[in-house]
């Protein structure tokens, strides 16, 4: 994936995810000017969150205190959720761990594989980390997040990919990066071909795309998926500008977004984005693939060294005082003073 793409993905990614219906706001801060942001944001954006909040329960890291989100660094678990229709819980195929410093406008993701082999706290066990969300719902996919990383989670959001069908559909299709046909025909999975080269692609398609598992790059390429899938989303809904279709996007959005962020402080990070440029660095675990326990199951094993390079950069991104010049990722000591949205590391 080239350096260009890359930052259109993590950019569109985190404004999706975190931002919501305030990703709109950070993109098109002429409109949102003409009509008057506090009359937009306050009234219909949280009239259409209203149903998003859903707080947490049972949690096993508390915070001293409460983060006020559009001034103090916090950390935010982010989840996509490929749930089936008529399915009460599915698997977080998507989790990233995001540290926004609404200050400085510096963002930290870092993207852990589905399949990375963890416990899963509350269950007892080692597992892949994307089966706590269908064990516990988002209380134990934080809490095994939070255990995998040794640092706390601030808020969660989770998107249930299965509804952004609606979405992309009422967009009129998104673009993607396909090249060749992709077909899905192993005995155990959804058959489906997704033809190449095709201007836009309609809402299943997309979701089929998001959720291809036969290629030979596995957990990580699926990871990538999805990103690129929320970075089209995003991409398509501004490049057209479609701004009275605004609450629909957003009531179809609230059906399928669930975070313990309020409305009112979605709408406060909003007025925050409106004035500060974001600067966004990602990051994904490494690690190796390994066959593992009596069935033999694939297994994506985190480096150790690596993880505690991670758990260290994120322990200074959390410090306010930090400054924003000693912001970095692992390996790259420099990532943070860029004023581009870059990625830094991924997983082979």
């Amino acid at each position: 994936m080239n350096k260009h793409r890359k930052r259109w993905l993590i950019a569109s990614c985190l404004a999706v995810a975190l931002l919501v219906a305030s990703s709109v706001g950070y993109f098109n801060r002429g409109a949102l000017a003409a009509w008057g942001f506090d009359a937009f944001v306050s009234g219909k954006l949280e009239e259409q969150l209203a149903d998003t909040y859903e707080p947490l329960a049972n949690r096993t890291i508390e915070t001293a205190a409460p983060v006020k989100v559009a001034e103090e660094p916090f950390s935010l678990l982010l989840m996509g959720v490929d749930a089936r229709p008529g399915q009460k819980a599915g698997r977080s195929d998507t989790l990233i761990y995001t540290i926004v410093r609404p200050k400085d406008g510096n963002a930290l993701m870092v993207s852990i594989p589905r399949d990375t082999y963890a416990e899963i706290v509350g269950k007892d066990k080692q597992d892949k980390i994307t089966h706590a969300y269908a064990f516990g719902g988002p209380e134990m996919a934080v809490n095994s997040v939070e255990k995998l990383l040794d640092a706390p989670i601030d808020h969660y959001a989770s998107i249930n990919f299965e509804g952004f069908v609606q979405m992309v559909d009422t967009l009129g299709g998104i673009s993607l990066p396909i090249a060749q046909d992709i077909v899905n025909k192993g005995a155990d999975h959804e058959k489906f071909t997704i033809k190449a080269n095709k201007e836009l692609y309609s809402g299943q398609e997309a979701l089929n795309y998001v959720r291809y598992r036969e290629d030979a790059g596995g957990d990580v390429s699926r990871t990538e998926r999805n990103r690129v899938f929320l970075e089209s989303l995003m991409h398509r809904a501004t490049s057209l500008k479609q701004w009275n279709e605004i609450p629909q996007l957003l009531g179809i959005v609230g059906e399928n977004f669930r975070t313990d962020l309020t409305p009112s402080e979605l709408t406060d990070l909003a007025k925050q984005f409106l004035q500060t440029e974001l600067r966004i660095r990602s990051y994904t675990l490494h690690g190796t693939g390994e066959r593992m326990g009596k069935q033999n199951l694939w297994y994506f094993v985190a480096d150790k060294e690596d993880l505690a390079d991670v758990r260290e950069t994120i322990a200074e991104w959390r410090d306010p005082a930090t400054p924003a010049s000693e912001l970095t990722v692992p390996g790259d000591a420099a990532a943070a003073t860029s004023p581009s949205t870059e990625t830094a590391g991924t997983s082979g």
